[in-house]
C-alpha cells in the first residue's frame, strides 16, 4: 500500500494558554482517531501547538485502506422457504434490505447453524476522500467549554481561525474547514516574520516555521524556556524555581521564547515571600529565583516573545509593571497588621458560611470545640487547637487576602506571629488547608492536625446533613477532598482516631434540629468508600479493601494496616485455599435459619481424626494469632492462619459436614464457624479472588 505524509494546522488568533496544550494534544488525538477508525495505517506522529496555531504532523500516512469482506446474516435458513419451495416474507424483507434479489443470497454456517445471508466486499476508505470528516470530526471532540463566532459567519471555534492547511504530500485540496478552503499556506511569528509561508511538502514544515521565528512544538518550546530560564538564573548566582503548571502556560503565550532578568528592590522583600511569588506568577507569569538557602532574591525572570534589539527596555517596562504589584502587597501587609486578628473574629459574623449552616463566625465556634475533643483524643494538649480554630479564618477579611487568594492561612500565619501567638497555633493557621491536592505535604504538628481535621469534620457533616451529598458531576464543597485528605492525615499521621467517634463529635457541635437524623452514618460510609481509589492507585485489588470493609471498621489507620495485612496474605501460596475454604464455610453457615444457636465445640463429639487435628489447629494458632491481634499485626497473625491449610483441606476432603446425627452436624457447624471468625478478626477472606 502506499503511503504519503499528512499535515493538518488550523491557524487562528492567540488561543488560551492554559489550554493549549490539553488542546495540542486533543487534536492529535481526534485526527489520530480518525485515520484508525477507518483502518488507515500511519506512521510517526508529531503535534504541535503555539498561541497561533494547532497541527499535526503524520509520516507515512496509507492513501487507502484494505477492502473488507462483510457478511451480512438473515434469517435461519430452515425458515427462509415455506413448505411450496417458496421464499418466505422473512426472507423477501431481508433481501430487499439489502436490495437484491432472494434468489442472490447465500447460505452461511454460523455456530447457530446455517443462516440465510449475504456477502460483499466494501471499498476500503481513501485517506483524500475521508480527511475532511477526520478534521472535522477532531474539531468537534475538542475540550472547548465555550466556542466562540466571529464576523458575520455562524462558524464557531475557541478562538477566530484565519488559515488551514491540509497537506495529504503535495496535495491540499480538501473541502472548507471552519467556513476556510484548506490549502498549503502557514504564517509565521506575528512580529518578527513577513508574509505568507507557502509549504511545497507537509515534512517541510517545522523548518519553515523555525525559519519565520517560531519553535512550533510544544515540548520542544517548553524545553528551551526551561533551558533559558536556568540559564539566566545561575548567570546571577541564583536559582530559577519552576513550576509546571506556570511553564506550561508560558509555553502557551510565546511562539519564539527570549528569557530576560528583571529586579525590584530590596525593601519588598520585608513582605511575605509567598504573596511577593503569587503576584509575579498568577499575575505576571514571571519565574521567581532563590539562594542557596531558599530565600528569594529580588529578581525575576520573564519570557519574552519577541528578540529585541534593546532587551534592556523589555526589562525596564517588565520592572515599571510589577513595581505597583509588590507595592500594593506590602501596603496591604503593613496596613493588616495594624489589626490583630483575634479582634477580627467578631466581623466573621458577617460572612455566610452556608445559608443553612450559618456564618462563619457559627463555623468558628463549631470548629474550636471540634478541634479541643480531637486533639484530646490525639494525645495533644486542646488549648492550643482551641485558640487556632479560633484564629483559622480571621486572615479571610485581611486585604492580603482579598487582594492575593491564595494567601489564605499563609497570612494568617504571618499575622499570628506578629501578633505574638504560639508558634506551633501560627503554624496550624497556614497548615491547616494541608494537602491541598493529591500527594501535597500535611499539617506537621499535632496543632494542626486537629484543625486541619476538625475543619473538614465540620464542612462534611454539615453539607451531608442538610441533605446536599456530592454527585457524580458536582461537588461545590469539595467534600471528595476533604475526605481522602481527613484520610491521609490519620493513616500517614499514625493517628489512632475512631473516624466514627470524630462524626459524631463533628454533629454534636450544630443546634439541635439542623442536621438530619442518620447523616455521621452517611458520612462515614462515604469517606470509607474513598479508600477503594485510594488502594486502587496502590495496586491492590478492589476485594481485598471489599474483605476488610466487610467487617464495618471505623479507625481508618487500622483499616490501612488490615488492608496491606490481607494484600500481603494473598501472595501466600496458601490464601487460594483457604479463601475458598472460607467461602465454603460462609456458604454453609449463611444457609442456616436465623434461629440456629451457635455453641462451644465438645471435644468429646469430635469423632474423625480430621476434625479432632483442625480444632487441636484451630485452639493452638488462635492463641498465637491473638497475641498478634492485640498489638494489631494483622501480616503476622495471617502468616501464623496460613497453617491451617492442610488441616482445613483435610477436613473438608474428609469429613461429613452435614452428618445425619444432629449431635455431631451441630459440633461441626461450630467447629467452622469457630475457623471464620478467626479469619474475621483480621477480615473477610471469604471474598478475595487469589490466583485469578
Amino acid at each position: 500500500m502506499s503511503t504519503d505524509t499528512l499535515l493538518v494546522e488550523l491557524g487562528t488568533e492567540e488561543l488560551p494558554p492554559k489550554a493549549l496544550k490539553s488542546l495540542g494534544l486533543a487534536f492529535r488525538d481526534g485526527i489520530v482517531r480518525g485515520l484508525q477508525e477507518r483502518q488507515l495505517g500511519l506512521g510517526e506522529v508529531q503535534w504541535f501547538a503555539t498561541p497561533r496555531r494547532l497541527a499535526v504532523l503524520i509520516a507515512e500516512v496509507q492513501l487507502q485502506a484494505p477492502d473488507q469482506s462483510v457478511e451480512t446474516l438473515g434469517p435461519p435458513l430452515d425458515s427462509a422457504r415455506d413448505k411450496a419451495g417458496n421464499w418466505t416474507p422473512a426472507a423477501i424483507g431481508f433481501a430487499r434490505k439489502q436490495g437484491v434479489e432472494p434468489d442472490q443470497l447465500q447460505s452461511i454456517d454460523t455456530p447457530k447453524g446455517n443462516r440465510l445471508g449475504m456477502r460483499s466486499t466494501v471499498k476500503g476508505a481513501t485517506t483524500s476522500a475521508s480527511l475532511n470528516d477526520i478534521i472535522q470530526g477532531s474539531i468537534q471532540q475538542l475540550p472547548i467549554p465555550k466556542r466562540m463566532r466571529w464576523g458575520a459567519g455562524r462558524v464557531e471555534f475557541v478562538r477566530p481561525v484565519h488559515w488551514v492547511v491540509a497537506m495529504l504530500g503535495s496535495e491540499y485540496r480538501h473541502g472548507d474547514i471552519l467556513g476556510l478552503a484548506t490549502g498549503n499556506t502557514t504564517r509565521g511569528h506575528r512580529f518578527l516574520s513577513q508574509g505568507d509561508i507557502v509549504l511545497q511538502r507537509p515534512e517541510d514544515y517545522p523548518a519553515a516555521l523555525a525559519a519565520a521565528n517560531v519553535v512550533a512544538g510544544f515540548e520542544q518550546r517548553k524545553q528551551q524556556i526551561r533551558e533559558q530560564v536556568e540559564a539566566q538564573a545561575r548567570a546571577i548566582g541564583a536559582t530559577a524555581v519552576i513550576d509546571d503548571n506556570l511553564l506550561d502556560e508560558v509555553t502557551g503565550l510565546v511562539e519564539w521564547p527570549v528569557a530576560l532578568t528583571g529586579s525590584f528592590e530590596q525593601r519588598f522583600l520585608e513582605v511575605p515571600a509567598e504573596a511577593l511569588v503569587s503576584s509575579m506568577k498568577e499575575h505576571q507569569k514571571y519565574f521567581h529565583l532563590v539562594d542557596g538557602e531558599g530565600n528569594l532574591k529580588p529578581n525575576f525572570i520573564t519570557v519574552s516573545n519577541i528578540e529585541s534589539r534593546d532587551p534592556t527596555q523589555v526589562i525596564a517596562g517588565n520592572e515599571r509593571v510589577i513595581r505597583p504589584r509588590l507595592s500594593d502587597a506590602a501596603f496591604f501587609f503593613e496596613t493588616d497588621k495594624k489589626t490583630r486578628l483575634d479582634q477580627r473574629v467578631e466581623k466573621l459574623a458577617s460572612v455566610v458560611f452556608q445559608q443553612q449552616l450559618g456564618t462563619l463566625l457559627d463555623k468558628t465556634h463549631r470548629v474550636m470545640k471540634l478541634a479541643a475533643g480531637l486533639a484530646d483524643r490525639m494525645g495533644a494538649a486542646p488549648a492550643p487547637a482551641e485558640r487556632a480554630a479560633l484564629l483559622s479564618k480571621t486572615d479571610l477579611l485581611t486585604e492580603m487576602v482579598l487582594e492575593f487568594a491564595d494567601m489564605q492561612g499563609i497570612a494568617g500565619y504571618y499575622y499570628a506571629l506578629h501578633d505574638g501567638e504560639a508558634a506551633d497555633v501560627a503554624a496550624a493557621i497556614a497548615q491547616q488547608y494541608w494537602p491541598k491536592f493529591a500527594g501535597d505535604r500535611l499539617p506537621e504538628n499535632p496543632t494542626a492536625c486537629a484543625l486541619g481535621l476538625a475543619d473538614r469534620l465540620d464542612t462534611l457533616v454539615g453539607i451531608f446533613g442538610i441533605g446536599q451529598p456530592p454527585t457524580g458531576s458536582k461537588d461545590p464543597f469539595a467534600l471528595r477532598r476533604a475526605s481522602l485528605a481527613v484520610l491521609r492525615i490519620i493513616v500517614e499521621q499514625q493517628l489512632a482516631l475512631d473516624l466514627r467517634d470524630c462524626l459524631e463529635l463533628a454533629a454534636a457541635r450544630y443546634p439541635a434540629g439542623v442536621i438530619a437524623d442518620g447523616t455521621t452514618d452517611k458520612v462515614l460510609d462515604y469517606m470509607i468508600e474513598r479508600f477503594r481509589a485510594w488502594y486502587e492507585e496502590e495496586s491492590i485489588p478492589v476485594e481485598v479493601f471489599r474483605a476488610v470493609s466487610a467487617r464495618k471498621l471505623s479507625r481508618p489507620l487500622d483499616i490501612q494496616r488490615r488492608v496491606h495485612a490481607v494484600h500481603a496474605f494473598t501472595a501466600l501460596p496458601e490464601a487460594a485455599a483457604l479463601a475458598a475454604a472460607n467461602k465454603r464455610v460462609s456458604n454453609i453457615l449463611d444457609k442456616l435459619e436465623a434461629s440456629h444457636q451457635f455453641g462451644e465445640v465438645i471435644a468429646s463429639l469430635l469423632v474423625e481424626p480430621q476434625e479432632k487435628e483442625l480444632a487441636a489447629q484451630l485452639k493452638s494458632l488462635s492463641e498465637i494469632a491473638g497475641g498478634y491481634l492485640e498489638k494489631d499485626e494483622y501480616s503476622a497473625a495471617l502468616a501464623c492462619l496460613a497453617g491451617l491449610r492442610a488441616p482445613v483441606d483435610a477436613f473438608f476432603d474428609d469429613v461429613m459436614v452435614n452428618a445425619e446425627d444432629a449431635a455431631l452436624r451441630h459440633n461441626r457447624l461450630n467447629l467452622l464457624k469457630d475457623l471464620r471468625d478467626l479469619f474475621l478478626q483480621v477480615a473477610d477472606i471469604s471474598l478475595l479472588v487469589v490466583g485469578k
